[in-house]
C-alpha cells in the first residue's frame, strides 16, 4: 500500500510540474526586440520613413514618434526619399537625422552605409552623415 501512495504521489508530481518546465517562445521573441528612434536636431521624430530589416518580411514605416524595431543582430535599410542629406554641411539645407533610446540619448558608433558613399558610423549623438535622397544600411 505504501508503494502505491508513494507511486501515486509521483505520478501527481510529475504531472503537476509538467506545465512549468516550457517557455512561452512568444515573450522571448518579444524581449530581444529593440525600439529605437528616428528624430531632427530639435528632438522632433521622423515618422512615416521607409526601413526594411533582416527580420522582416516586408518593409515598415517608422511610427509618427520616430520609433522602429528591431532583432539583433539585424541590418536595416533605411529609404530617405525626399530628405536633403546633410553631408554637404550646410547649415541651412541640412536634414539632420539622429538615431537614439527611447530617453532621446544618441546611439552612437552604429556602423552604417548609405547607397552615395562607402561606411562610417554614427556620431556621438546618433547623427550621421548621408546625400540627398539616399538610401543607408545600418549594422544592428
Amino acid at each position: 500500500m505504501q508503494k502505491s501512495i508513494i507511486f501515486m504521489f509521483m505520478y501527481v508530481s510529475l504531472f503537476a510540474l509538467s506545465g512549468c518546465s516550457g517557455t512561452d517562445d512568444s515573450s522571448a521573441v518579444e524581449s530581444e526586440v529593440v525600439t529605437l528612434f528616428l528624430v531632427d536636431e530639435r528632438e522632433f521624430a521622423y515618422g512615416g520613413v521607409p526601413y526594411l530589416c533582416d527580420s522582416m518580411d516586408a518593409w515598415d514605416k517608422t511610427s509618427p514618434n520616430g520609433e522602429f524595431t528591431f532583432l539583433p543582430p539585424d541590418n536595416c535599410e533605411f529609404d530617405f526619399l525626399g530628405f536633403e542629406g546633410n553631408y554637404a554641411n550646410d547649415p541651412f539645407f541640412d536634414e539632420i537625422v539622429r538615431v537614439v533610446d527611447y530617453k532621446l540619448e544618441g546611439k552612437n558608433e552604429i556602423p552604417y552605409e548609405c547607397a552615395s558613399f562607402a561606411g562610417s558610423s554614427t556620431y556621438g549623438d546618433g547623427r550621421f552623415d548621408y546625400d540627398s535622397n539616399d538610401a543607408c544600411v545600418f549594422y544592428l
